[in-house]
């Protein structure tokens, strides 16, 4: 399968399938039915055997029970990654009231997530028919989204993963983080990221950038944003304050849940920001 084959059969899907489209049955609202979730994706690839993949595993990255490509497919020799920009109309709404997160944010970020998982279903049973093996870390029994020796949920690496599609995208080329720790793309910060290991051989993309946060320009727009103060200049993202935020969103919305301010009215929501220009 070519590069190309592969990126048309994932727009195709982006735009004709009905998942990425709020259902009439599930819409919060009447007038959110049929409201499209995700914009034309951005592809990223990188070889399974980068460094950087070991480099997740020292302490202060992530640590050591991430698990690289290898661990997840031994014969892996790609990781394909692929952000699915939300819609303007997902990121207009979330603008409207910042202390709170939007009926259309709360689809996205739930039923956003459901049809992630069907487009991946999908792209690995076409590279398997294909010939080619398919891991993906995001629906895979073996994925945990937690530290798996910490139980504090006070402390920063309770929240780490053994597998992150914010490191997977910024290894693959796709953007670099932010004082949030979203990941900052040519098509902004606002969507979701998925990502796949393939022993399908796809021409790694070279890196347009060199240091983790290049394309922030320390604006302080999500800091401001934030509403429960979890960012900051000094230390970014505090992950503890901003999963109790998230907890309460799911007291009132379950099973939906979210916020999101931190990607929506910021210079980088949709684009790489401008540098800052000095007066």
């Amino acid at each position: 399968m070519e590069k190309h084959d592969f990126e048309n059969l994932l727009r195709g899907l982006v735009n004709s399938d009905s998942g990425n489209l709020v259902a009439e049955k599930t819409a919060l609202t009447p007038e959110l039915a049929g409201m499209r979730i995700f914009d034309e994706p951005v592809f990223g690839y990188a070889a399974a055997d980068d460094p950087l993949f070991a480099q997740l595993k020292l302490p202060g990255i992530i640590g050591d029970h991430f698990m690289p490509p290898h661990e997840w497919l031994p014969e892996a020799r790609t990781v394909i990654s692929v952000f699915l920009p939300f819609t303007k109309a997902v990121k207009a709404a979330n603008g409207a009231d910042m202390s709170w997160p939007a009926d259309e944010w709360l689809h996205a970020r739930i039923e956003g997530q459901q049809f992630q998982n069907r487009i991946c279903a999908f792209i690995q049973s076409r590279l398997e028919a294909a010939g080619f093996s398919c891991a993906v870390p995001m629906t895979d029994p073996r994925f945990s989204g937690r530290h798996p020796r910490i139980q504090d949920r006070n402390r920063q690496d309770y929240y780490t993963s053994n597998w992150s599609e914010r490191h997977a995208a910024y290894i693959s080329g796709l953007g670099s983080f932010g004082l949030s720790r979203g990941l900052i793309t040519s098509k902004g910060i606002a969507g979701r990221f998925i990502s796949l290991i393939t022993g399908a051989y796809f021409e790694p993309v070279t890196r347009p950038y060199t240091a983790i946060d290049e394309y922030c320009i320390h604006c302080g727009a999500c800091i401001r944003n934030c509403p429960a103060r979890a960012i900051s200049p000094e230390r970014g993202k505090d992950h503890p304050s901003c999963s109790a935020f998230l907890d309460r969103t799911m007291e009132k919305h379950r099973p939906r849940y979210g916020c999101g301010k931190c990607q929506v009215k910021v210079p980088c929501e949709s684009r790489i920001p401008l540098p800052v220009t000095p007066n």
